[in-house]
């Protein structure tokens, strides 16, 4: 996975492996001091755009359930018009 890609090119999946990759390079007992600020870079990156990812797709739900419920329910009385 090249690190030059931009994030939000990314997969949800490829960012969350490359965010992996990133944080077993910290955990690491010598850290390349070189690299450390540009992998805290990309870290911070992912982070973020992997939460702007999951905020939207938690609004579209909020949006989409009620009208799969409105929907089921109207299905229901159509089935039973009597009750």
């Amino acid at each position: 996975m090249a690190e030059d890609t931009p994030v939000d090119a990314l997969s949800y999946a490829e960012a969350s492996r490359e965010l992996d990759e990133i944080v077993a390079f910290f955990e690491q007992r010598q850290v390349d001091v070189d690299q450390l600020v540009a992998r805290l870079k990309r870290a911070t990156e992912i982070v973020d755009e992997l939460d702007r990812r999951l905020r939207q797709t938690q609004t579209q739900v909020e949006e989409l359930v009620p009208r799969l419920e409105a929907a089921a329910f109207d299905g229901q009385r159509s089935e039973h018009p009597d009750e």
